[in-house]
């Protein structure tokens, strides 16, 4: 990772087709998915999701890595506002787990630290370690972006809270890893591409389709609209209400189910949504992340 990440966001996005886009500073938890699935494009970094997901539309990036949800904080809600604006497509998902280090300038030790700087949900994560060891929480915009700036204004006495690509790319010391107070705390990112590529259907694979919907103004109607998924055996995994426009007066639907739309259930499953459902749109297939299937991320 070291001899990829020291060439990291250095291209311009005119001359490079190999660019994957992300939200945030070099260094974030996005930016690090990036790294792990991708390793062979260069990351670049982006102001806001918008920004990273429109570099794509225009064809300026091939790939954006977009955070959806966290096991912790929940779904971010602003990714479904963007999503229908967009003719994106999801090609796949990733799973990171997010671990915490406590990072310091070279050469500093634990007991020096005073202050420590992160994302105010980075510090609440890490509260009782912080309060263990005496040290004061510092809220910052960014995990990464507090580790820029320890490195830009060097002190012995503070340290960032962030990932441990944010300490090799700024040049700081890992004072101590998984510093969070539980384990397990983990985001789940879509990875979206300007052309669809859907995969061909392999009964040996598990597919999750992502679809977005509207539901008809009658009585029961997203009951009646989930119904054929639950009829014909296709697991719903996960079911997202959000407001489509600014009146307050249409709600649209994000549902993600294990299925390939090539399989027959799936099929009249789908039949039966756009009957009782309209705007319906597949957002991507693609296999499902090996992380739903841990033993250790199951409830017996």
């Amino acid at each position: 990772m070291a001899a990829h990440s020291s060439n990291l966001i250095s291209r311009s996005v005119n001359v490079s087709n190999k660019i994957i886009a992300f939200q945030g500073y070099k260094g974030a938890y996005s930016h690090l998915s990036c790294v792990r699935v991708h390793p062979e494009m260069d990351a670049f970094a982006c102001e806001t999701f918008s920004d990273a997901m429109f570099m794509v539309e225009r064809g300026e990036a091939d790939l954006a890595m977009i955070p959806l949800e966290n096991s912790t904080a929940g779904r971010v809600e602003e990714i479904y506002r963007l999503m229908p604006k967009t003719e994106l497509h999801i090609i796949g998902e990733h799973f990171e787990p997010v671990n915490h280090c406590l990072l310091g300038m070279p050469g500093s030790r634990i007991e020096d630290i005073t202050e420590a700087a992160s994302h105010p949900q980075a510090l609440a994560q890490c509260d009782t370690h912080l309060k263990s060891l005496g040290i004061a929480p510092v809220a910052s915009l960014d995990t990464a972006g507090a580790a820029a700036e320890l490195a830009a204004v060097p002190n012995k006495h503070q340290a960032a809270i962030a990932s441990s690509l944010a300490a090799e790319l700024y040049g700081l010391d890992i004072l101590r890893e998984n510093f969070q107070d539980k384990t397990g705390n983990t985001t789940r990112f879509l990875i979206l591409s300007k052309t669809s590529q859907m995969p061909v259907f392999d009964p040996a694979v598990t597919f999750m389709t992502s679809i977005m919907f509207a539901v008809r103004n009658m009585p029961a109607a997203l009951y009646k609209a989930l119904g054929g998924f639950a009829t014909n055996g296709v697991n719903a995994i996960k079911l997202e209400s959000y407001m489509a426009s600014d009146t307050m007066q249409a709600t649209s639907f994000h549902l993600d189910v294990e299925g390939h739309p090539d399989q027959r259930s799936m099929q009249y499953a789908l039949q039966e949504l756009d009957f009782f459902a309209k705007d319906v749109r597949i957002m991507g297939t693609y296999p499902a992340h090996p992380f739903r299937y841990r033993k250790d991320t199951l409830v017996e």
